[in-house]
């Protein structure tokens, strides 16, 4: 294990070093990115005085570079897992040497499983080395079998770290656009500045172009850029001139960028997260870690003493990750997982990891290699499998170009493959039958190379697997092979889909492909950055962002076996009713429906209620008169009065929903809908659940008060308590205040003078007779003079009329 700071020389000068060493046999220098294998074999060609490909060479995906007399091969981490599990002996090779693997990506910590198992079983005179620049070394040691632990303090020059706050509202490309311009003003030197990805470094071009010096080049770094643009942006810039690198997470290492002494850090980085439960990937906006942090600022301190602005406060800096998040615990393991069974492994956790793979990641990758064909139901690989492990392509992709027929439509299907993992090739258009199409005109060195990369996964493809091969060569029609659970089906707005496990996706409705009925979704992005992320709290929810169209004829004939018909009977939340029909669905997308006639049993009035349950409104959905809220309120209470000692059933919302098969169903036959339920069934209901108990509720929670005139005055039943509005003249005679509940519940009297106008609020109706009545009487005697207002109400007699004409 070799821990050395970035600038130590470990990637160029450890490999010329142990070519010395090492008589006989080649060095593999395994490296995370293709930008950094290359510039690295160019640098340590350089330096022994040859041409990349003499004693010094690369091999990666859409580029080798090696001949006879190559002792050091630099390759990408994917292509040394395919050397491995091509040739498990790795015949002629003498040392792997892994770079920068603080990394963590799920190749390199593979490639490295592989590696400890090869060297445990069959070469125990291989070499290993690990390379790191800010990594726990001792960790990385006992998985090797406590090796040697050498750290480097390498010749790294001083970096002054500066900070420069970026509110949350402010873009990202606003903030790093405005701090490159003030580092352009204050000295010499050119600048590195690491942006999320690709659209933020366009925008923050796009604001520094106008703005920048004559003398000022600028030069964008990311990914899908050819290898000759990515070689112009870390080349020295010309003498009298110089540059600004917009780079991704790119150039955090393994890269030296001549003449940089200034690093502006956004603080964000780009990386896809994958959902076990959807199968999907996601791209997340995520802060850097610490040890990314400092790995970008130590850019500034290759060549020279440095700074470096980082667009942050200070104290946020300790809230940071320690590390990177280990892709291996956030990504698909489906290609891991099948590459484990070919190696003669159970399981990845018979393997040693660094970090174990999560066994719902892994669990849900053997799930969809079965789904895909490459298992079968005992786990083992079929020859599909075996077929789709020999291409150097994701399963998925793998997939389709083995299940393409022969000739036109597996090189379509190989084309698509390509052009789905190489980012930007054919443009960035939605539709990738739009995309091959410019490929095919594009006459670019990358270009054809991909183009012979297609060429070689036709050929890798053997030429019997079993089965039946799809003969066609419609983009949507290859694409429902990798993807069957991503067809989508139109759903009601324009662009708006719904795919076959359920996710939902969206097109701009200016999209041409937002009409289509059917699409096949080759990548969604659901990516919400929420407040404070680089684009503030800007949200994109499941947004398609590479589709082709699908047939309808084509997606009845691939995906037969996967259609399946059924009678439904559920609840339509939108109708608020059962409804049955006969639908025919791929997954949970529904290809059409058809309505049945509701069935004569109990089962609608259970599924009525459990809708009911499911609308998560409460009772307001039940169509309640006033009667029946009446009663449901002397219901709730007598219940809270009386106590749960008192033996009534609960009549809370929740208690009522968790409960309304029982106590309402059995009051709905022939019912189907919420609106259509009977408010006096609902009554009927209320009274039942109370059983023997329903008798007394009028004796305790009567639902009107006998006044002394003869009259009914209803009772409101409130939080409060139980609430009498009455004309004060009508309880004339009464010594006592009238109460409920066998006379331990007193009611709230609310008086009211004979127009109707409340005149008092009691609880004690004596003490109101013996206090204020005096000054009550005084004030009503004056505005009603033809009633009667006895100074001793509680002897009077009691009356409703007014008093006759005369008297």
């Amino acid at each position: 294990m070799l821990v050395a700071p970035p600038g130590a020389g470990k990637t160029t000068l450890v490999p010329l070093h142990l070519l010395g060493a090492i008589a006989e046999g080649r060095i593999l220098l395994v490296e995370p990115r293709r930008l950094a294998a290359r510039a690295a074999a160019t640098r340590m060609a350089s330096l022994v005085g040859e041409r990349p490909g003499e004693t010094v060479g690369w091999r990666m995906r859409l580029d080798t570079k090696v001949s006879r007399e190559t002792r050091i091969e630099v390759v990408t981490e994917g292509v040394l897992t395919r050397m491995i599990l091509s040739e498990p002996d790795l015949p002629g090779v003498a040392a792997i040497l892994f770079d920068e693997f603080h990394e963590r990506s799920l190749d390199g910590d593979f490639g490295l499983a592989l590696a400890l198992d090869l060297k445990g079983a069959l070469r125990p005179d291989l070499r290993l080395l690990v390379m790191s620049a800010t990594l726990d070394g001792a960790r990385v040691a006992s998985l090797l079998g406590d090796a040697p632990v050498i750290e480097s303090a390498g010749r790294a020059f001083p970096v002054a770290i500066r900070y420069r706050d970026r509110p949350g509202t402010e873009p990202i490309e606003e903030a790093v656009a405005a701090a490159v311009l003030a580092e352009i003003a204050s000295g010499p030197g050119s600048i590195l500045a690491f942006l999320p990805g690709q659209r933020e470094i366009e925008r923050t071009a796009e604001r520094l172009a106008p703005r920048l010096p004559a003398d000022v080049i600028l030069a964008p770094l990311y990914g899908q850029m050819d290898a000759a643009a990515q070689d112009l942006a870390i080349r020295p810039a010309p003498t009298g001139a110089r540059k600004v690198v917009l780079a991704t997470t790119i150039a955090e290492t393994s890269l030296t960028i001549d003449g940089v002494s200034v690093v502006v850090d956004g603080g964000w980085k780009r990386q896809p997260r994958f959902e076990p439960a959807t199968g999907l990937s996601r791209l997340e906006t995520v802060r850097v870690s610490r040890a990314a942090a400092d790995q970008r600022a130590g850019r500034a301190g290759r060549t020279a003493p440095g700074t470096a602005v980082r667009l942050w406060r200070e104290a946020e800096t300790g809230a940071l990750e320690a590390f990177d998040r280990p892709e291996i615990l956030s990504s698909d393991l489906s290609s891991l997982v099948l590459d484990t069974l070919a190696w003669g492994a159970r399981d990845p956790s018979d393997l040693a990891f660094l970090d174990a793979p999560p066994a719902p990641a892994v669990a849900e990758a053997r799930s969809l290699l079965v789904d895909l064909g490459a298992l079968g139901e005992d786990g083992r690989i079929t020859a599909m499998g075996e077929a789709m492990r020999r291409l150097p392509a994701p399963p998925r992709l793998a997939r389709m170009v083995a299940g393409a027929a022969p000739g036109a439509p597996r090189r379509v299907a190989a084309r698509l493959a390509v052009l789905l993992t190489e980012h930007g090739l054919g443009g960035t258009d939605t539709d990738l039958g739009e995309r091959l199409r410019r490929w095919g005109t594009d006459r670019s060195p990358r270009a054809r190379t991909a183009d012979e990369l297609a060429t070689r996964l036709v050929r890798a493809v053997a030429t019997e697997i079993g089965g039946e091969t799809l003969d066609d060569t419609d983009p949507g029609a290859l694409l429902a092979l990798a993807y069957p659970d991503r067809v989508a089906l139109a759903r009601g707005a324009r662009g708006a889909f719904v795919l076959a496990n359920g996710r939902g996706g969206m097109l701009p409705e200016s999209e041409a492909l937002a009409r289509e009925p059917a699409l096949v979704v080759a990548d969604l992005q659901g990516v919400a950055p929420g407040a404070g992320s680089p684009r503030g709290n800007t949200t994109r929810v499941g947004r398609i962002r590479a589709c082709a169209p699908l047939m309808r004829e084509a997606l009845e004939r691939i995906l037969a076996a996967r259609i399946v018909e059924e009678e439904t009977l559920a609840f339509d939340p939108a109708s608020r009713s059962v409804r049955a029909r006969h639908v025919r669905r791929l997954g949970r997308a529904v290809l059409t429906e058809a309505p049945r006639p509701l069935p004569a049993d109990g089962r609608v009035g259970a599924i009525l209620m459990a809708g009911l349950r499911d609308l998560d409104l409460g009772l307001a959905p039940l169509p309640l008169d006033r009667e029946g809220e009446r009663l449901l309120a002397r219901l709730r209470f007598a219940a809270a009065a009386l106590g749960p000692e008192a033996g009534w059933p609960g009549f809370s919302d929740a208690a009522l929903l968790a409960e309304a098969g029982d106590w309402l169903a059995p009051f709905l036959p022939g019912v189907a809908a919420l609106a259509a339920i009977p408010p006096g069934a609902i009554r009927e209901a209320l009274l039942a659940r109370l059983g023997a108990e329903a008798r007394r509720l009028e004796a305790i929670v009567p639902s009107h008060f006998d006044a002394p005139t003869g009259s009914r005055h209803p009772i409101r039943y409130e939080p409060q308590g139980p609430v009498l509005a009455i004309r004060v003249q009508e309880l004339f005679g009464l010594r006592r205040h009238p109460a409920i509940a066998d006379g331990r519940l007193p009611l709230i009297l609310e008086l009211l003078s004979p127009a109707g106008r409340p005149i008092q609020v009691t609880r004690d109706l004596p003490g109101f007779w013996a206090g204020s009545w005096a000054d009550v009487r005084a004030d009503l005697r004056g505005r009603y003079p033809r009633h009667p207002w006895p100074e001793d109400p509680a002897g009077a007699a009691p009356t409703a009329r007014a008093k006759p004409r005369g008297t």
